[in-house]
């Protein structure tokens, strides 16, 4: 305060800065004090009743007993005693009657979405998005069938399935035009020289005669451009076809295995993960 302004009582400390400043000592608020003093009787209380001060062998445990763990612990049970009708019911139905209870398969969808964030998604995304070299589960697609018992199997046994490669059997020509045909069933037309190549060779024989493949031996459907490995370039589809899927004996063959989850898992997380799944990509 500058020395023009003596006119107040306050006392001051005797400091002055800048030749007219003088440090004041005036008292805080009220309303400050009242809530300091409040905010000191706080923590003396919760002090008391809650663990808080470190200690060399441990802490104070607070009147109360409380501790975060005790706290979890107690959450988990009130949560497991809303669940448990819904488990209890689950472990006594298969998977399709879970999947016709609307109710039920709600609660199944919610429920199963930890078990596929854990156990699915670093390979199939989250959401099902799929990732390369993995199948997208959140389409219509389905290798090995849709319905919910081929899911389940799935999820179950795993699936490899196989193809061999042709690279020793056909020249670069040959395999060119091996590849255009199946780009061009990709978009709903043919390719001549292709075409003949694919009855010949035997391709007719996993994936029919029409490319719409065979979900029993989970031969690829290759009309619906929905490419597994990478998008349906010349380059990549003459690489499967040179060096297969899970071809034995091949170092260059296309990895392509889904581990079973039988040991894993137990049979209600198994139905869970099936209905997610089918929930996911609309079924069949």
């Amino acid at each position: 305060m500058s020395d023009d302004k003596k006119s107040t009582d306050a006392p001051d400390t005797g400091h002055v800065w800048d030749g007219n400043l003088r440090e004041l000592t005036n008292q805080p608020p009220r309303w400050w004090l009242t809530t300091f003093y409040l905010s000191g009787l706080f923590l003396v209380v919760y002090f008391i009743l809650y663990p808080s001060i470190p200690l060399f062998n441990g802490w104070t445990k607070g009147v109360l007993g409380w501790t975060q763990m005790k706290r979890l612990n107690e959450t988990m049970e009130e949560i497991e005693k809303i669940r448990a009708p819904y488990e209890n019911k689950l472990k006594g139905l298969p998977a399709a009657a879970i999947l016709a209870d609307d109710e039920l398969s709600n609660y199944t969808v919610a429920s199963a979405k930890v078990l596929f964030g854990d156990r699915c998604a670093p390979c199939h995304g989250a959401g099902g998005k799929g990732n390369p070299g993995y199948p997208v589960l959140a389409d219509d697609d389905w290798l090995y069938g849709g319905n919910i018992d081929s899911i389940k199997q799935s999820i179950a046994n795993g699936r490899r399935g196989m193809m061999p490669g042709y690279g020793a059997m056909l020249n670069d020509q040959q395999t060119s035009d091996l590849a255009q045909h199946i780009i061009a069933l990709s978009k709903g037309s043919e390719f001549a020289a292709g075409k003949e190549l694919f009855v010949a060779q035997g391709c007719v024989g996993c994936h029919g005669m029409d490319g719409k493949g065979m979900q029993m031996m989970g031969a690829a459907n290759l009309t619906d451009a929905i490419w597994r490995f990478t998008p349906g370039t010349e380059e990549s589809v003459k690489y499967t076809i040179n060096h297969g899927v899970n071809a034995p004996g091949a170092k260059e063959t296309r990895n392509a295995e889904m581990p079973g989850f039988q040991q894993q898992l137990s049979e209600t997380d198994i139905k869970k993960l099936a209905v997610y799944v089918h929930k996911l990509g609309g079924g069949q």
